[in-house]
């Protein structure tokens, strides 16, 4: 039985940590695998706040760095649900740096990530259906179903 439709702003999430030492290399830069862990973590909760299910990363498609971020940089990620398909959805992640001391904030990285909705039993199962509400919403509905239609053409 399909799930109720849900609105975009029901699943949308803000995340914010400061950057540690532990996170970067020795000249003070946040290593990119330690940003690519905090996107797929603010996609993941996005994912499951709309479908209230289990859910697994199928995939990242395109994670571009725009600028790097430092140790004490505050971290910002802004995730949002883009797409629904049948039993999985493009969640959409921004991220950016924050510098603390004097409020300069730089868009540093984006993704785009695929998740499928898990069953009980581990199983793909039906996402609820995706309403879309402001014009932002549907402009990124209308730029993350070209996506997919460009990712179907490449599986082939």
């Amino acid at each position: 039985m399909p799930k109720q439709a849900k609105k975009v702003s029901q699943s949308r999430v803000e995340l914010a940590q400061v950057a540690m030492p532990d996170d970067a290399n020795p000249a003070g830069n946040v290593h990119g695998g330690a940003i690519m862990k905090l996107i797929d973590n603010a996609a993941g909760v996005v994912a499951m706040r709309h479908t209230r299910r289990n859910i697994v990363t199928a995939s990242i498609d395109r994670l571009d760095f725009h600028h790097p971020v430092f140790v004490g940089n505050l971290i910002i990620l802004k995730a949002s649900i883009n797409r629904v398909g049948n039993t999985s959805m493009e969640v959409g992640v921004r991220v950016e740096a924050e510098n603390i001391m004097t409020g300069e904030i730089r868009h540093t990285a984006s993704a785009y990530l695929t998740f499928v909705a898990l069953s009980p039993d581990g199983l793909p199962t039906q996402a609820p259906e995706l309403i879309s509400e402001t014009d932002e919403d549907k402009r990124r509905l209308s730029e993350a179903i070209a996506r997919y239609e460009t990712r179907k053409l490449n599986k082939r």
